[in-house]
């Protein structure tokens, strides 16, 4: 309940209660910037709100110190890096890190160790497996037939991969979940998504080639499920 409630406050302080112009601001001043130390106020009034006990003082002041110097150090590292992302993606696993280390100081190795010797490895495996593996797996298999297709449309980088890896992942959530009837459901939305645009290219090969790439990206999910299913 302790590592829930100052989760929630890291949310709460860091999306809901911190407006876009504190962000730009920040960005643009840094460590002069007067929303950086409002920003961190925010955090240890809703940390100490939402744990409602005055004893955490201090819990919630080493959780407020920490934020102040990881945000600034994301401040002065984000301007250095192409990809604008990853100091984001950092930032908030630093913030996890020391609110787990916070909730469970008092037996932090037990606990990490609990957590560690619980891990279901096969699902991890499933998952990483209808993942980029799976992505690239497709790709050798229906190379010889995207070499045929001419496409007249521009489309995102990779959108292509990431819609595949993602209905993949829901597929085999939902077999886990024993949610078959979901599944008809994704195939359906997707259906609908794709219809015009098929509609509009009037491409045979192109319909062909999503039909059977479609086909596959699902029966390797399915195979994946039932197969863990069957080991569980």
């Amino acid at each position: 309940m302790l590592f829930t409630k100052l989760f929630l406050a890291h949310l709460l302080g860091d999306f809901l209660f911190q407006p876009t112009r504190w962000v730009i601001h920040k960005e643009a001043n840094k460590i002069t910037s007067k929303y950086l130390y409002l920003h961190i106020v925010v955090h240890f009034v809703v940390s100490m709100v939402l744990l409602w006990d005055l004893s955490y003082w201090k819990l919630a002041l080493i959780i407020t110190v920490s934020h102040y110097f990881i945000d600034l150090g994301k401040l002065y590292v984000t301007p250095l890096l192409k990809n604008k992302s990853i100091p984001f993606f950092i930032d908030q696993l630093l913030h996890l890190v020391v609110l787990y280390a916070c909730a469970y100081h008092e037996n932090i190795m037990e606990h990490t160790i609990f957590l560690i010797e619980n891990i279901d490895w096969p699902l991890v495996t499933a998952l990483v497996f209808v993942s980029f593996p799976t992505a690239i797996i497709m790709g050798k298999l229906l190379e010889g037939m995207s070499q045929k297709i001419e496409l007249d449309h521009k489309s995102l980088p990779n959108a292509g991969k990431y819609i595949g890896i993602i209905e993949r992942l829901f597929v085999l959530i939902f077999i886990i979940l024993g949610r078959w009837d979901a599944i008809g459901l994704l195939i359906a939305a997707k259906s609908v998504f794709r219809f015009n645009d098929l509609k509009q290219s009037n491409n045979r090969k192109l319909t062909e080639y999503i039909l059977i790439g479609t086909l596959l990206s699902f029966g390797i999910a399915i195979g994946t499920g039932i197969i863990y299913t069957g080991l569980g």
